[in-house]
C-alpha cells in the first residue's frame, strides 16, 4: 500500500492566520457577522472568492456560513492555476491537504472516477506546488463543516471545450452522492473602483440568469474579468445537470470596500446555486404549457430571433439569397445550437437543427431556418404561397450530456440523442410533450429515429445524451 504524501500549506502565516487558535477565531469572527438566512432550496454549489482573508474573508463567510445550515461530507473544489499553463485539470491524488487546522483527507472514490472520466483530468504536479486559489478555502470548510473528505481540482487552460469537458466529468461523478461543488474565483482585477463595480455586474448578471454559456462568452470577450471563470463556468454548468436551478448571489464587495484605496481595486463575489423546490419551470411537466429550460433571452431577443428566420426564408424565397442580418444583442452573438422547427396547420413542414453551438445564435437560427424551408429531404422546397402560412418555433439548445440510467429522463425537460456506430437520432423536448410520451416511448422512439431498434436503448453500447432547450 502506497504511503500518503501530504500537501503541505503554502499560505499559512501569509494570506491567513498560521496559528490554529488565531486561524479558528478569525473565521468564526467572519461567519458571526453574517446573518442567518433561509436558503430556499438544497444548496448544490458554492461560488467563493480567493484573496487572503483580510481582503475578502468577509465575503467568504456569507457563502460559508451556509454550511452550518446545510452540511456535506464531500466536497470538490475547483480552482484556477495562477502559476503553471497546462491543458485540462490537475486532480492531487497523492495524499491530503494539511492546514494549520489539520489534514483534511482526499475523497479517494471520487478522485479516481474522475481521472477515468477523461484523459484531460489527471495530476499535473507544478499545478498545486505553490496554488492559493484552492487552500485558501479549505479553513473556512474546516471549521464550517468539520470533518469532510476533499477532491482538489486545479483547471489549466480556461477553454468553453475544457470547462465543458470538466463539468461533464464533475457531474457524472456526483450522481447519487450528495457533493457540495465550489468554484474559487475573484472578479475584476485592478481597475478604478467605479469600473470594477461595472465589470463585476456583468458577471453578476450572467449568474443571476444562471446561463453559464453566456458567462464565458462575456469573459472571453473581455466584458467581465474573473480569474477563476473557466471553474465558475464549470461548476455552474455540473451544478445545473445535479439538479440545480437557481443562482442566489450572496455578496459583493471589492478591495476598496476594505482598505479605503479605490484607485486600483479587486472584485470579490460569493454566491449560492440550489435546488430551490419552489422555483418551478416553466416546463414543469408534460401537461405544462411550455417545455424546456429558461436560457436567460429576452422577450426583444426572442422576437428579434423569429425576425431573423422568418426573414432569411424571405430573402431566399424573394431574392434568392438568405441576406445578412446583424445581432442587436450580445445574448444573440453568442455560440449556441439551435434547432428550427417550420409548421402549417399545426402539421410539421420542416425541422433543421445543428446540435454544436459553432456560430453565434442569430447565424445559426438563420442557417437553419434557411435549411427547415429548403433542405429537409422529408419535404419539397417551401412556396413562396406557404411563407405566409408557416408558424415558425425555435428551440436554443444547452450542452449535451451523457446519462448513467434512464431513470436520469425528464420528459418535458430534456430531449434526447442516441446513437450507436453509425446511427444517430434526436428528438427536441417539446415532441415528447406534444405526443403525450412517457420515459419509455420517448426513448422507444428516439431510438427509431435513429434507425435503431426500439428497445436497443437498453444496450450498453447504445450512447444516450440529454439536453434542454428554450423552446419559442
Amino acid at each position: 500500500m502506497m504511503l500518503e504524501k501530504i500537501r503541505e500549506s503554502v499560505i499559512a502565516g501569509t494570506w491567513y492566520p498560521g496559528n490554529p487558535q488565531e486561524l479558528t477565531q478569525e473565521i468564526q469572527r467572519y461567519l458571526s457577522r453574517v446573518q442567518d438566512t433561509p436558503l430556499g432550496g438544497r444548496l448544490k454549489a458554492l461560488i467563493v472568492p480567493h484573496a487572503g482573508y483580510m481582503y475578502s474573508g468577509g465575503v467568504a463567510a456569507h457563502a460559508y456560513k451556509l454550511l452550518l445550515q446545510q452540511s456535506f461530507d464531500r466536497v470538490i473544489v475547483v480552482a484556477p492555476s495562477h502559476r503553471a499553463f497546462f491543458q485540462g485539470a490537475s486532480v492531487y491524488d497523492l495524499g491530503g491537504y494539511r492546514t494549520p487546522l489539520g489534514v483534511v483527507p482526499l475523497d479517494h472514490e471520487i478522485v479516481g472516477q474522475l481521472k477515468k472520466e477523461s484523459d484531460a483530468i489527471r495530476y499535473v504536479p507544478q499545478a498545486d506546488a505553490q496554488e492559493h486559489a484552492l487552500e485558501i478555502q479549505l479553513p473556512f470548510l474546516q471549521v464550517a463543516l468539520g470533518e469532510f473528505r476533499l477532491t482538489p481540482v486545479i483547471m489549466g487552460e480556461q477553454t468553453l471545450e475544457n470547462c465543458q469537458q470538466l463539468a461533464a466529468a464533475v457531474s457524472r461523478v456526483c450522481q447519487g452522492k450528495d457533493v457540495l461543488l465550489v468554484a474559487s474565483t475573484d472578479l475584476s482585477h485592478f481597475h478604478p473602483y467605479e469600473k470594477a463595480k461595472q465589470l463585476d455586474q456583468v458577471v453578476v448578471d450572467r449568474l443571476k440568469d444562471f446561463d453559464p454559456i453566456a458567462l464565458e462568452a462575456a469573459l472571453r470577450r473581455g466584458e467581465c474579468e474573473a480569474c477563476g471563470g473557466g471553474p465558475m463556468t464549470a461548476v455552474l454548468m455540473a451544478a445545473r445537470e445535479i439538479g440545480a436551478n437557481k443562482v442566489r448571489i450572496l455578496q459583493y464587495a471589492n478591495s476598496g470596500d476594505v482598505t479605503g484605496d479605490k484607485s486600483r481595486v479587486v472584485g470579490y463575489l460569493s454566491a449560492a446555486v440550489i435546488d430551490n423546490p419552489g422555483k418551478v419551470p416553466r416546463n414543469a411537466g408534460a401537461n405544462h404549457h411550455r417545455v424546456g429550460v429558461d436560457l436567460g433571452l429576452t422577450d426583444d431577443d426572442k422576437v428579434c430571433l423569429h425576425s431573423i428566420a422568418r426573414g432569411a426564408i424571405q430573402n431566399r424565397l424573394r431574392a434568392g439569397s438568405q441576406g445578412e442580418v446583424p445581432a442587436p444583442s450580445a445574448h444573440l452573438k453568442e455560440h449556441r445550437g439551435a434547432f428550427v422547427t417550420l409548421k402549417i396547420g399545426g402539421a410539421l413542414r420542416g425541422c433543421i437543427g445543428c446540435i454544436t453551438p459553432r456560430a453565434p445564435l442569430h447565424r445559426i437560427v438563420g442557417d437553419m431556418a434557411v435549411q427547415a424551408a429548403f433542405c429537409d429531404p422529408r419535404f419539397q422546397p417551401l412556396t413562396l404561397e406557404e411563407l405566409e402560412r408557416i408558424d415558425l418555433e425555435i428551440s436554443v439548445l444547452t450542452l449535451f450530456q451523457d446519462i448513467q440510467s434512464p431513470e436520469e429522463i425528464e420528459v418535458g425537460r430534456h430531449g434526447l440523442f442516441i446513437c450507436r456506430g453509425p446511427h444517430s437520432g434526436l428528438l427536441l423536448p417539446q415532441v415528447a410533450t406534444e405526443h403525450k410520451w412517457d420515459r419509455i416511448a420517448f426513448l422507444e422512439w428516439t431510438c427509431q429515429k435513429a434507425g435503431l431498434p426500439k428497445d436497443a436503448w437498453k444496450e450498453p453500447e447504445t450512447r444516450i445524451q440529454v439536453f434542454s432547450a428554450d423552446v419559442f
